[in-house]
């Protein structure tokens, strides 16, 4: 395990290293494209070079480089591990919101994903994010058990008497809660033909966070379980993730009530 590991570190420590096994991963490179690529000096590109040979990772064939089998499979490894490590980087300050209850989540699912977090003195990237979701689409569907912010709940409005089709599932409470923000306004939306309001008694990871669907992404909406606040979105338009999103998604619909114009004065009456 020691010389698995310093082979590993070997790679790990030099961005020019593991530059040359990326171009070389990609295609056979004479010397000067590979100093081109990693941006490394004449002496150091030969030490590389030197360095795999000597580990049988690469042939030379006239004046270029290429992979050997053994080069290809610890270029396939290792570059699946840099990879992996940075998505852990990306998702590691918000794990704890991430879904645990909904099924067939897997952190890969979200590797690409844009990650929008509050920054140093600026707490809206989120609210922004979600915002920028709702209004460049022409379809959303989803579920929640958190009120959104008003500039949120403004923009789903605005976005469904403008056309978009809208189905989504609240909490009782969520449900409440939005109809509190603007009864008017939530009333004339709700009872849109192009507007499906669902209620669910018990949410997946309700008291973490909820899921969007948009035309071509997927959204995880992030909550501070204490406060409902909205910390993160994280979205992706990675067909996996979209997949999954929609098979958690319509086994949430199977088992919530929808509510007509009837059923949501009936359900406001009694809240």
């Amino acid at each position: 395990m020691d010389s698995a590991i310093d082979d590993i570190e070997f790679l790990a420590r030099s961005a020019h290293r593991v530059g040359v096994l990326e171009a070389l991963e990609t295609s056979p490179h004479d010397r000067a494209d590979l100093r081109a690529v990693t941006g490394a000096s004449s002496p150091t590109m030969g030490r590389i070079l030197s360095d795999f040979e000597h580990r049988r990772w690469i042939v030379r064939e006239g004046r270029t480089y290429e992979l050997t089998p053994l080069g290809e499979f610890v270029a396939d490894r290792f570059l699946r591990l840099c990879a992996a490590m940075e998505t852990e980087h990306k998702l590691r300050d918000i794990w704890q919101w991430l879904p645990r209850e909904m099924e067939g989540f897997t952190v890969d699912l979200f590797a690409d994903a844009v990650v929008s977090v509050p920054g140093p003195g600026y707490p809206y990237e989120p609210v922004e994010r979600l915002t920028q979701l709702i209004q460049g689409t022409s379809r959303m569907r989803g579920f929640d058990t958190i009120v959104q912010k008003s500039i949120n709940n403004e923009a789903v409005c605005d976005a469904v008497l403008s056309g978009m089709e809208l189905e989504y599932v609240f909490s009782p409470t969520a449900l409440e809660g939005t109809y509190a923000w603007n009864p008017e306004r939530v009333q004339e939306v709700a009872t849109s033909e192009n507007c499906t309001v669902l209620v669910h008694d018990n949410l997946p990871d309700g008291d973490r966070c909820g899921l969007g669907i948009v035309d071509d992404r997927v959204g995880i909406c992030c909550h501070d379980i204490a406060t409902g606040a909205l910390v993160a979105i994280i979205d992706t338009d990675a067909p996996a993730a979209r997949a999954w999103a929609l098979s958690v998604y319509e086994r949430v619909r199977a088992d919530a009530t929808p509510i007509d114009e009837t059923a949501f004065e009936t359900f406001i009456e009694a809240s």
